[in-house]
């Protein structure tokens, strides 16, 4: 069996802790959607055009985490005149991507925060088109907006064949990770919802996961995930008025989660800020400044 796994005609994907998505164009070539994290995978995904006979002509970033275009700069060394795609603001970090560990961190990152998990080589990404159906690399796709995983996301459609990026994670993602990161948990939850409501999709791709016939299942198991860390916020600012930091460790002990590194803290910390500020725009938290401490208080 080749390193490309068959979803459709014309459509591949290579599975690894982060799929990468490769759609034919019908000349000969094809689209790399997501590139994964490192060398490692972009050799592997090379390595599987090849079997094909297949020859990159694009590359489409779905958004800017380091595990999604970290395999960018060993296919550009291979093919320097492939063109970088990624939505709006995503572009930015992936040309630039000191930009992650900083917005993370809130100050030039220590180098703690500069593995390869956090920071990527850079690439020059450039805007891919709006939403909707469009030719990139030559490969005709559809680009869905899913913004909330990310400040800005596309899932990529392609017939019956729906690469959902990290809009949607696998069960077994989930339960491994059950703080499900998100820039925007609110939005997360509408583009999980959105994708939902899809008709004629055969087959499902998450970013992280296997492929799924079942998309109606896949998608409520993403939408309990995320319900549920926003009770364990609430509840964890229903405790007792605190900062930030004292509810993640709140957080982590009701959701099970054991954090042993600064890039899993600042990681979990987006994202018990993200659903605190879906809970101030509810109305079921508010802030106050208390001895020079920022705290999360419960009630109106």
């Amino acid at each position: 069996m080749g390193s490309l796994l068959l979803l459709a005609p014309g459509v591949h994907f290579l599975p690894g802790a982060v799929n990468s998505l490769v759609v034919e164009d019908g000349r000969g070539g094809a689209l790399l959607v997501d590139t994964g994290l490192d060398d490692g995978h972009a050799r592997k995904l090379l390595r599987g055009l090849t079997e094909l006979n297949l020859t990159p002509t694009g590359i489409l970033n779905t958004h800017s985490h380091a595990d999604h275009h970290g395999g960018n700069a060993f296919i550009l060394r291979r093919f320097p005149e492939l063109k970088v795609f990624a939505p709006p603001l995503e572009d930015a970090v992936i040309t630039h991507p000191i930009l992650e560990p900083i917005t993370l961190f809130g100050a030039r990152p220590p180098r703690e925060l500069q593995s390869k998990f956090l920071l990527a080589p850079p690439s020059p990404a450039r805007l891919a088109p709006e939403p909707g159906l469009c030719r990139i690399g030559g490969a005709v796709v559809e680009l869905l907006e899913v913004a909330g995983h990310a400040s800005m996301m596309y899932a990529v459609r392609v017939g019956e064949v729906l690469y959902a990026a990290d809009a949607l994670f696998g069960e077994a993602a989930l339960a491994k990770h059950p703080l499900t990161f998100c820039a925007d948990s609110a939005l997360q939850k509408e583009a999980a919802a959105r994708l939902g409501e899809l008709e004629g999709v055969c087959v499902t791709l998450p970013g992280h996961g296997d492929p799924t016939p079942d998309l109606t299942r896949l998608v409520a198991a993403n939408l309990a995930a995320y319900t549920r860390t926003t009770a364990a916020v609430l509840e964890a600012v229903q405790v007792g008025a605190a900062g930030v930091d004292d509810l993640l460790v709140r957080v982590c002990g009701a959701l099970g989660v054991t954090m042993t590194n600064a890039g899993a803290v600042v990681l979990n910390r987006a994202v018990v800020s993200a659903h605190l500020t879906e809970l101030l725009e509810a109305g079921q938290v508010h802030m106050q400044v208390h001895e020079n401490r920022l705290l999360f208080v419960a009630g109106e």
